[in-house]
């Protein structure tokens, strides 16, 4: 059975890139090309954390933020909700300006998953039902497989595909054109793309922003299981 902290490993190392010395990069984008990645990642579980650095951060700052860590983490650490970055600002924005903060929880998938009836695999041979709703998705198709569309009277109106891919896991992209928000949707093509990562042996995961009020709601249709939380300063 895979932990809850190994679940953590695997969430950062789907979110970013890393060099040989497990440090931080870039964000994971398939093509290549993502920004540059926070510079400093913490993830919580409950049965332990994730610590990241920016390649480029200093050896005294990254003694300052452990430190920080171990203050912040204890056993009884809630995970359902946000963590305060307050501390982790401080420390960085002696050294630079802080651009970004960003925290949420991570979640995984039960055992049992329910099939999803009229969901379609998008390939490169039937990508023209992207069009019209979702055709900003075309050049994704092959570089975030498995993707997985729910259509309406021929045309994909909600897709979940993998936007952040490892050897091990796969991170969860979902998008449903407005006109057809608030009819559950959202939910189908995640348990299906789910389905499909499993069935090529990959780990699907499910992350979203505390601030992103329906995509907390989809975790909790699907009954998805938090395993972590986690936060990244940029």
């Amino acid at each position: 059975m895979i932990s809850d902290r190994e679940l953590m490993r695997f969430h950062v190392e789907a979110e970013f890139s890393h060099d040989a010395e497990a440090q931080l990069v870039r964000v994971n984008e398939p093509n290549g090309t993502g920004a540059a990645a926070p510079r400093f990642f913490l993830g919580k579980t409950l049965d332990g954390v994730v610590v990241r650095f920016r390649h480029d951060v200093g050896n005294d700052v990254r003694r300052e933020l452990k430190t920080a860590v171990a203050h912040d983490v204890h056993p009884e650490s809630a995970l359902d909700r946000p963590s305060d970055p307050a501390p982790y600002q401080a420390i960085l924005s002696r050294v630079a300006p802080v651009e970004r903060t960003w925290t949420g929880p991570a979640f995984c998938f039960p055992r049992e998953l329910p099939m999803s009836d009229g969901t379609t695999i998008i390939t490169d041979a039937n990508a023209d039902i992207l069009r019209p709703h979702l055709e900003a998705w075309i050049p994704d198709v092959p570089l975030s497989q498995p993707m997985i569309a729910l259509t309406v009277d021929g045309h994909a109106v909600a897709l979940c595909a993998s936007v952040r891919l490892t050897a091990d896991a796969h991170e969860a992209g979902v998008d449903t054109a407005p006109p057809f928000r608030g009819r559950g949707y959202a939910p189908q093509v995640v348990v299906a793309w789910a389905r499909a990562l499993r069935g090529v042996g990959r780990i699907p995961l499910y992350s979203t922003s505390w601030g992103n009020e329906a995509s907390r709601a989809v975790a909790r249709k699907i009954g998805l299981i938090q395993f972590g939380n986690d936060l990244h300063v940029t």
